[in-house]
């Protein structure tokens, strides 16, 4: 059975995000979607829980998809394992870098770890969670950026975010 890992902090999760894991769920049997805490975001706007409520309430369409909370570094996390794969999505140059910087981390701690990526649909090019966030907390039309099941979740949390 193949199995792909998708982390990210999905704060929020997009339709970019959304399209990657559909796709990611077409090639792999089982797909584990891992919302991480990455320390480098200083002020998310949900908590991981509301997070992983959040993915849990969109994700429940794809049936090879579940969804976790790993602590700790993605490669100790992998090893839980056999043969997974980590896919990530790129939008840009820039992404790609940060990325494959990543994946040479990865693979130095943990040389069995192989990472896919896979190129976003171009008409999310332009999106990242932290483009919703800044749209939402001006009161932004959310309708395409995100899923439609947690539109409503965005925006009453915008209202209190960063007040």
């Amino acid at each position: 059975m193949s199995l792909a890992l998708c982390p990210g902090s999905f704060d929020p999760i997009t339709l970019g995000h959304l399209n990657i894991i559909r796709r990611t769920s077409q090639i792999f049997d089982r797909v584990v979607v891992c919302i991480m805490v990455n320390s480098s975001k200083t002020e998310p706007m949900f908590t991981i829980e509301e997070r992983v409520d959040m993915a849990r309430k969109v994700l429940v369409r794809f049936p090879n998809v579940e969804v976790e909370t790993p602590t700790g570094l993605l490669s100790d996390y992998v090893k839980k394992f056999d043969s997974a794969v980590i896919v990530k999505g790129l939008r840009a140059a820039s992404d790609f870098e940060y990325e494959f910087q990543m994946n040479l981390i990865n693979k130095m701690l943990n040389p069995q770890l192989e990472t896919m990526f896979l190129t976003a649909s171009e008409k999310y090019t332009f999106l990242s969670s932290s483009v919703v966030r800044e749209m939402a907390s001006y009161g932004a039309d959310l309708t395409g950026l995100v899923p439609c099941e947690i539109i409503e979740d965005v925006k009453e949390k915008a209202k209190i975010w960063r007040r």
